[in-house]
């Protein structure tokens, strides 16, 4: 589609984006529109020639006196989509004239569109067997360019494939099209001003950003938010070459746009939906499988169990109960495939109970020594090993095989391992010095890491292993971040004295951290704010620890004293 003009004359063009002065003496008698008006329309023309309203964009155009796009970039775009090699070239030689005093513009940029445009039609001609014209551009327009030497020479080793097939895989090149053409633009683009050439899905992509900036300041936002997509090639179905080219990416909004968006309460995890008694002691811990399909609950009662949970009826049903401990157990590690689950006990427990969670049969039992108790696991990301601690001052780094169970020990100070991922480094919070190590398995190294005035009673990692939550004795829930070293937050409201209580991050992003607390009350706050969002009752004694599913993020569990646990959620609809 040509995208018309008040007086059919290209208008001037001004790279520091002032599109009043580029446009301004185009539009019709009696309309003047600011820069930013001008620019909404254009958005919005682009959008409706992306869904096929050509003919509403053409008359949209029309009537404000813009263009889409600089005539010179239009015109390049129809001939790279249309193949027209010859054209593309002189298109981009007047691109190159519009762009080459702008101050803002690298000629390296300006050498690479010209070589994604020569690739593209040196290619074309090797898959069509045009042998003597893909060795013309090789040698007569490629290599004169004289940028990127090694690229020349890849593609010169192409001249040796026996057939289109072979060019393909050894090129990653997809072969002639509407998907690589598209391609070229892409790549063209990304080094062209938007006064001469918007992005695709410009309109679309700006939308995604604000829902997604409303969803993260929503303060009971739990689902995944909207995230821009990269730009997908126009298919088979695109509708003609223009709409191809400004096709969409699918940048999927959940919500409305009609007004700001704010979720309810009604739909955030601090519902009532079920209350699980079948523990006859306190409950110490519990914890999900990495899928969100089965909670793992550890007991005074020396038993874990594990229950089944049905994400469309939100209910979590017994499934098993592993016994034979026999000091209680009070932490429980799923391995990050789900495939094993490790109990450990309190302070005076030596063991280790390895249960194989595809056969509900005992793995193995670990003892390292009756003198040393074992209370805390932590796995490597590839499910094959794990670290162990306890109150000693000694943590051991251990495999699943029985022959090898114990690979190293170290030399450390006092309790508590977190989770970790594959880099190897383990966190190691004390009681006794108040602080918190790393340790790298990997060159045997050791650091101090975090320094707290009062005891560490527990903590947490996040999923991208860069910020930690530390239950602080008298003093609560600290948010640290571990890159920089710093305290980001302190939580209010609950109460955390030297009992040892487990918060947890939680949502899609993990933007919520929940905790139990002393006071019989499950706290959760927004991770940018001090005050809790929510404050849930229901327990009648200490909760020990909150669990936030990881998959069906409407759903957390906390565990209590009271021998019971408690599985919070939406509130439930009632016919």
């Amino acid at each position: 589609m040509h995208q018309p003009c008040a007086n059919g004359a290209p208008p001037q063009l001004h790279l520091n984006g002032d599109a009043s002065a580029r446009n301004g003496d185009l539009q019709p008698p009696g309309l003047r529109m600011g820069q930013t008006d001008q620019e909404i329309v254009r958005l919005i023309g682009q959008h409706l020639v992306s869904i096929g309203l050509e003919r509403s964009a053409s008359l949209l155009m029309e009537e404000s006196g813009l263009h889409l796009e600089h005539p010179a970039a239009a015109t390049f775009r129809q001939h790279v989509l249309a193949g027209d090699w010859v054209k593309a070239d002189h298109d981009l030689r007047a691109l190159h004239d519009l762009l080459r005093d702008s101050p803002n513009v690298d000629p390296h940029n300006l050498a690479e569109m010209k070589f994604v445009v020569l690739e593209q039609k040196y290619l074309e001609h090797l898959e069509a067997g045009r042998v003597l014209d893909a060795l013309h551009v090789l040698r007569n327009e490629l290599t004169p360019l004289q940028h990127d030497t090694p690229r020349v020479h890849r593609l010169s080793a192409l001249m040796m494939c026996a057939d289109a097939a072979e060019l393909h895989a050894r090129a990653s090149w997809p072969g002639a099209g509407p998907p690589s053409r598209a391609a070229v633009l892409a790549r063209v683009q990304a080094v062209l001003p938007p006064a001469l050439m918007m992005a695709p899905g410009r309109l679309r992509a700006l939308l995604a950003q604000a829902a997604a900036q409303q969803a993260a300041r929503c303060r009971f936002h739990a689902a995944p938010r909207p995230e821009p997509a990269p730009p997908a090639p126009p298919g088979p179905g695109a509708q003609g070459p223009l709409a191809a080219a400004l096709a969409p990416p699918d940048h999927h909004i959940p919500f409305t746009l009609l007004a700001d968006h704010q979720c309810s309460a009604d739909n955030f995890p601090i519902h009532s939906l079920q209350v699980l008694n079948e523990h006859c002691d306190e409950v110490w811990y519990c914890k999900w499988s990495p899928d969100g399909s089965k909670l793992a609950s550890g007991s005074k009662d020396n038993t874990v169990m594990i229950w089944d949970f049905d994400p469309a009826a939100k209910r979590l049903t017994f499934r098993k109960s592993l016994e034979g401990h026999t000091y209680g157990v009070s932490y429980l590690a799923w391995s990050p495939d789900g495939r094993y689950l490790i109990a450990a006990g309190p302070e005076n427990c030596p063991d280790l109970w390895i249960w194989n969670m595809e056969t509900e049969q005992l793995h193995q039992k670990m003892t390292q020594s009756q003198e040393d108790s074992l209370t805390a696991v932590a796995w490597h990301a590839g499910s094959d090993k794990f670290v162990c601690g306890g109150g000693s001052g000694q943590f051991y780094h251990c495999g699943l095989d029985v022959r090898t169970a114990h690979i190293s020990s170290y030399k450390g100070y006092r309790n508590n391992l977190t989770d970790t991922h594959a880099t190897c480094q383990y966190s190691l919070p004390t009681h006794t010095h108040h602080r918190v190590r790393a340790y790298d398995f990997t060159d045997l190294t050791d650091r101090n890491l975090i320094q707290e005035e009062h005891a560490v009673m527990a903590m947490t990692l996040n999923a991208n292993d860069t910020l930690l939550l530390l239950n602080v004795a008298n003093q609560g829930v600290h948010l640290w971040d571990i890159r920089a070293r710093a305290l980001v937050r302190r939580f209010r409201g609950l109460s955390q004295g030297h009992f040892t209580i487990h918060a947890c991050f939680g949502g899609a992003h993990q933007d919520f951290i929940a905790s139990g607390s002393e006071d019989n009350k499950v706290y959760i706050w927004h991770i940018n704010g001090e005050e809790p969002i929510a404050v849930i009752t229901g327990h009648t004694r200490c909760v020990n620890a909150v669990a936030w599913n990881p998959v069906h993020h409407d759903v957390i569990v906390s565990a209590s004293d009271d021998y019971s646990l408690r599985l919070w959620g939406p509130r439930e609809q009632r016919t």
